[in-house]
């Protein structure tokens, strides 16, 4: 089986796939992608110091091992809305929040 390498990939210290040369990490790349419907030039209005080429190469890995991409993406999620409810347990109810599920603007 051959190994598919990735020009502008590479992966960190703690085996999560980032832009190489940066700190920055393709779910975020790829959430902006998938969130926004977000084109690489778009991507590179939102991160100017990245090349076409970073941007394009993190979007063909994203594709090529979009499973498990796709299954850190639910796990972040899920992991702020954990820490959002854990917030909200420890302050209380937010008073913004309130005003706005008066107006039917929030669930």
């Amino acid at each position: 089986m051959s190994t598919i390498e990735y020009a502008h990939v590479t992966i960190g210290s703690d085996n999560v796939p980032i832009v190489a040369g940066t700190q920055i990490k393709l779910v975020e790349i790829v959430s902006d992608h998938l969130a926004h419907g977000s084109d690489a030039q778009e991507i590179h209005r939102q991160f100017p110091n990245l090349s076409l080429g970073q941007i394009h190469s993190a979007l063909a890995y994203y594709y090529d091992h979009q499973d498990e991409m796709d299954a850190e993406i639910a796990r972040r999620i899920q992991r702020a809305e954990e820490f959002r409810a854990k917030l909200d347990a420890a302050t209380g109810p937010s008073p913004l929040k309130a005003k706005l599920r008066a107006k039917g603007l929030l669930p």
